[in-house]
């Protein structure tokens, strides 16, 4: 994950094609942060309607999946590793995109098309440092890096492919809890080798309305960005003084706006004249 890493001990060999396409580059540290693994479920279970289970460091916080997920299930375990074990960092569930050296971060619900907007900016030359998790240094208040694919879902699978049809896209986990669901890489390990720590610029509530006639963009009160960084955090409870800290101090240095979109280009045209500047 680079940040962190994973040492998986035990998986089922349908999953080797996926984890080569997205790790295989990958340079592993002589000590791992976590010890995973993904194993069948029940013996029962092992003929009929055959599950995976997740497990990290002998816990499993997760019910058991099809075993056809089981892919999805462990980018969603590392996930949760992360989420549960990182008290160093203020994480937030936002994707988190870089140009110029400057920082976006994108905390959205599901359905916002935060997933879709990070590839299509990843493919059109913005950095992915992260789809799913922005990790912020408490001190210095900049997000780092994580060596991790996106998560795309439903119809993105195609628009990424129509948009990149060569990316390196896993292959698809149907009729999982979030509907058809693919992993796509857009750096490999040499690439991500060569980032570091960024500024962050802004913090952008992305809202994609495809039957928008013009888009449109506002500023919000802090108390109101306050409170939805507060609960896009993974670790607000645990951090406690420190994660209010960091997100006003946050909160007080950067830009923020809620977009409203349905053209792709109006973003990156808006993220470069609002946000990040169009660099030197």
């Amino acid at each position: 994950m680079g940040l962190f890493q994973a040492k998986l001990n035990n998986y089922p060999s349908s999953i080797s094609q996926a984890l080569k396409q997205i790790y295989g580059d990958c340079q592993p540290k002589e000590m791992s942060d976590f010890t995973v693994s993904l194993a069948p479920g029940s013996i029962v279970r092992k003929f009929f309607r055959p599950q995976i289970v997740f497990e990290s460091n002998t816990q499993i916080p997760f019910k058991p999946l099809p075993f056809s997920q089981a892919y999805a299930l462990l980018e969603w375990g590392l996930n949760w590793c992360l989420a549960t074990h990182d008290f160093n960092h203020l994480l937030l569930h936002s994707a988190v995109l870089v140009k110029n050296n400057q920082a976006v971060l994108f905390p959205a619900l599901p359905g916002s098309g935060k997933s879709t907007l990070s590839c299509w900016l990843a493919i059109n030359g913005w950095k992915l440092y992260s789809d799913e998790m922005a990790v912020i240094n408490t001190d210095s208040l900049t997000a780092e890096p994580l060596y991790r694919p996106a998560c795309i879902k439903n119809r993105s699978i195609e628009l990424v492919r129509s948009w990149q049809p060569d990316a390196t896209i896993t292959k698809v986990c149907s009729d999982t809890a979030k509907g058809d669901v693919a992993h796509a890489k857009f750096q490999t390990w040499a690439d991500y080798s060569r980032l570091e720590s960024v500024e962050i610029a802004g913090i952008v509530f992305p809202k994609y309305d495809g039957g928008l006639s013009e888009e449109r963009y506002y500023t919000i009160a802090k108390s109101q960005v306050f409170e939805e960084l507060c609960q896009h955090a993974f670790n607000y409870h645990v951090l406690g003084y420190q994660a209010f800290d960091t997100v006003w101090r946050l909160i007080d240095k950067v830009k923020v706006f809620e977009v409203h979109y349905s053209n792709l280009d109006f973003m990156d045209e808006f993220l470069l004249d609002e946000v990040v500047g169009h660099g030197a």
